[in-house]
């Protein structure tokens, strides 16, 4: 319908629909609620105005009716929006199981992306219609935000931690990618597109590259090349907690605290493994801040979720 309107980019995921509506809905609510409010303004002047100096205005008495109108009517409204709001977002809050896994580094000033089968893009990213992508994104340096118009998605990318998204795109074709937070010199620059492919196209494509090593494998490369295996091995002999299966489980800390296993605490374990020591283990692990990359922390925690579940337990010591 606005594929024309410059300014509304064509609607191309599950979500932009359901997000233009909500917007469309506020823009009514905040137009009709002024166009009211100034109507009424200008039928006072003009009704009570004074026409001459000796004029005395009458007295006016309130209506507690009215009163309760004028205020229950917008705060019903404002609460409908808000409860839209919410389910809205919550619905889109977390990816299906299915969604395929996507890893994006920002860097000043380019967008590194790197698929399942260990394929990898700069500036570009090819994903297949009619299915869900995750993409857990990280920065090598300042705050960057990944923002498709079309599919109405934007996430910041915050240093330090990771941040993820996803989308499910309907209509094939290429899409614009762009930064959205101010990151330095040549911020204008840092932009690319989105591939929107039919998923047969999409998997030739995948497949048409050279072989390039998967973020599992490179992970496990990773693992051997620091010497994690060491300490993590899953024997009488190790001096770390077994990382088998640990992803998803609850983790009971030297503190006395509980912690969830995710990819926020693998990735500070491995930067800054004091933060978090878990019981029954002793402050034996370097820390690697300044050694390992963005991309390389991004593998290690595909491998470390690759290991073969185990039975998890409450408290794992």
């Amino acid at each position: 319908m606005f594929e024309k309107f410059p300014l509304i980019p064509e609607q191309a995921s599950t979500y932009a629909a359901h997000y233009d509506l909500l917007w469309w809905a506020q823009i009514a609510f905040t137009v009709g609620m002024s166009v009211l409010v100034a109507a009424i303004i200008l039928f006072l002047l003009l009704r009570y105005r004074r026409r001459s100096e000796d004029e005395t205005g009458a007295a006016i008495h309130g209506s507690t009716m009215l009163e309760i109108a004028w205020t229950a009517v917008p705060f019903g409204i404002a609460v409908m929006l808000l409860v839209w709001s919410v389910t809205l977002f919550l619905n889109y809050a977390r990816p299906p199981e299915d969604a395929l896994n996507i890893s994006v580094v920002g860097k000043q000033w380019m967008w590194k992306l790197q698929h399942p089968n260990g394929r990898r893009e700069i500036n570009e990213l090819h994903i297949p219609a009619g299915q869900p992508v995750r993409l857990t994104l990280a920065t090598e340096d300042v705050i960057h935000s990944f923002f498709v118009p079309a599919f109405r998605v934007k996430q910041d990318v915050v240093p330090g931690r990771y941040t993820t998204l996803w989308f499910e795109a309907t209509k094939i074709g290429e899409y614009h990618l762009f930064c959205a937070e101010y990151c330095g010199t040549s911020h204008s620059s840092m932009r690319g597109r989105v591939v929107v492919m039919d998923p047969l196209e999409y998997q030739n494509w995948l497949a048409g590259a050279d072989p390039e090593e998967s973020p599992v494998a490179a992970g496990e490369r990773h693992f051997e090349q620091y010497g994690c295996k060491t300490c993590h091995q899953s024997d009488d002999l190790q001096r770390g907690p077994s990382l088998t299966g640990v992803v998803g489980s609850t983790v009971q800390l030297l503190s006395g605290e509980t912690v969830t296993v995710d990819d926020d605490y693998l990735r500070e374990s491995i930067l800054n493994p004091r933060a978090k020591i878990v019981d029954g283990y002793k402050d034996l692990m370097p820390a690697f801040r300044g050694l390992v990359s963005e991309e390389s922390l991004l593998q290690l925690i595909a491998y470390i979720k690759s290991l073969s579940p185990k039975e998890k337990s409450v408290t794992e010591s």
